[in-house]
């Protein structure tokens, strides 16, 4: 399962599904597109998985999804930056913050894309559910059994 940059708060709700994840053979990947100060280091507390740098942002495809700041007008994003910072997840407020994040699950061989998906506004989490049912179409294979 790969996530691009997920906030913290939806890191640690990944990170709590790590044992059904390791049991199923799925990895946990996240990839950030910058490291500013600490900021990886940081992240490390809420994600229990490898964390790729991809300051090319390669990851993010050949068209970026982004959120001008006209965004922050809308009432969605305030209330999920309310919610974050109540349960006492707090980020940093510099570098490039207009990319919009994703998430997917990906099955090894030809089982492909199993769920995605794209934030589409800041704080816009993947539900844990479909992530969990997500995981659990995913078919072993002798390399996955192996693990």
């Amino acid at each position: 399962m790969q996530t691009s940059h997920p906030p913290p708060e939806e890191a640690s709700g990944l990170s709590a599904l790590k044992p059904e994840l390791d049991k199923r053979g799925v990895s946990l990947f996240a990839v950030v597109k910058e490291n500013i100060g600490s900021e990886i280091d940081d992240f490390r507390a809420y994600f229990n998985g490898e964390i790729f740098l991809d300051q090319q942002m390669c990851f993010y495809g050949v068209k970026r999804r982004t959120m001008r700041s006209l965004g922050f007008a809308r009432f969605g994003v305030w209330r999920n930056l309310l919610q974050v910072w109540r349960r006492g997840y707090h980020g940093n407020r510099r570098g490039e913050g207009f990319v919009l994040g994703g998430l997917y699950v990906i099955g090894p061989e030809n089982q492909g894309i199993l769920l995605e998906h794209h934030e589409k506004e800041f704080g816009d989490k993947a539900d844990l559910a479909a992530v969990r049912m997500a995981v659990r179409r995913i078919r072993k294979t002798e390399e996955t059994q192996d693990h």
